[in-house]
C-alpha cells in the first residue's frame, strides 16, 4: 500500500490485488494480538506522511496503533488514486521472452472452491510481490525459469530466523528487481534474497514500500 500510495501520487496507474477480504495483511493484529506496531525512527516519517499517529517508547523506537495504522494506510493510498481489488489471486503470470508482462488472475473464492473457471489476464508494466514470507508471486516465476532468479542460488533464498534489528536494514537492501518485470517489496524481499524475519516491526517495510515506489518511477 506505501507503494501504491506513491506511485498513484506520482500520477501512475496502480492497482493492488489482495487474496483476502480484508487488506494489509498482518499488520491488522500488531504483536501478539495486542495491536500495537513498532517503527523505528527513520520510518516515522511515513507514519506521519498517512496521518498515523506515534508514541515514542524509547530511543530510536516508536509505536502506533495497528488498525489505525492500516486504516490510514488503506485511505491515502485509495485517496492517492489506487485501486484495491480484493478476494483475487494470482493464478499465473504472463510472460514473453523472459519478461514478467502481467497477472494471471482468479477469484479467491473460485480457488478456494477448486472451480474450473477460466482466469483474466491483466498485462502491466511491472509487478511489484509484496505477498509477505509467501512470495505467491516469485514462487510462480520460480517454477517457469529455474534458477534465473536474480539472487545468490537463482532460486528462492527462503526467510532466515527472527533478527529484528537486521531484518529491518536487510528488507530495505533486498528490495529490488529478482527478474525482469519483477519487484519484491517488505518480508517478500527478505524471504525471497534470505533476510530474517522481523516480528512487530513494520519500519523496514514501510520504507521498503517507499523504495520500490522511487525505483519504479525512475523507469516508468
Amino acid at each position: 500500500m506505501v507503494a501504491g500510495y506513491f506511485l498513484a501520487k506520482a500520477g501512475k496507474k496502480v492497482v493492488m490485488y489482495e487474496r483476502k477480504l480484508s487488506i494489509g495483511g498482518g499488520m491488522w493484529g500488531g504483536g501478539m494480538m495486542f495491536n500495537e506496531i513498532v517503527v523505528q525512527e527513520p520510518a516515522v516519517r511515513i507514519l506521519e506522511e498517512f496521518g498515523v499517529r506515534c508514541n515514542k517508547y524509547q530511543e530510536n523506537y516508536y509505536t502506533s496503533d495497528s488498525v489505525e495504522a492500516v486504516a490510514c494506510l488503506t485511505a491515502k493510498a485509495i485517496q492517492a488514486g489506487m485501486t484495491i481489488f480484493n478476494c483475487i489471486s494470482v493464478e499465473d503470470v504472463m510472460m514473453r521472452t523472459d519478461r514478467v508482462m502481467g497477472l494471471v488472475l482468479n477469484w479467491s473464492p473460485v480457488e478456494m472452491a477448486g472451480l474450473h473457471i477460466d482466469p483474466l489476464a491483466v498485462r502491466s508494466n511491472f509487478i511489484v510481490d509484496a505477498t509477505g514470507h509467501a512470495t505467491e508471486v516469485v514462487k510462480v516465476v520460480q517454477k517457469k525459469v529455474s534458477g534465473k532468479l536474480q539472487t545468490p542460488t537463482g532460486k528462492i533464498e527462503g526467510e532466515k530466523s527472527m533478527w529484528s534489528d537486521k531484518a529491518e536494514t536487510l528488507t530495505l537492501e533486498n528490495t529490488q528487481e529478482v527478474f525482469p518485470g519483477l519487484y519484491v517489496t517488505g518480508m517478500a524481499a527478505n524471504a525471497t534474497f534470505g533476510g530474517p524475519r522481523m516480528g512487530p516491526i513494520f519500519g523496514g517495510m514501510l520504507l521498503s514500500g517507499e523504495k520500490v515506489a522511487n525505483e519504479l518511477l525512475k523507469r516508468l
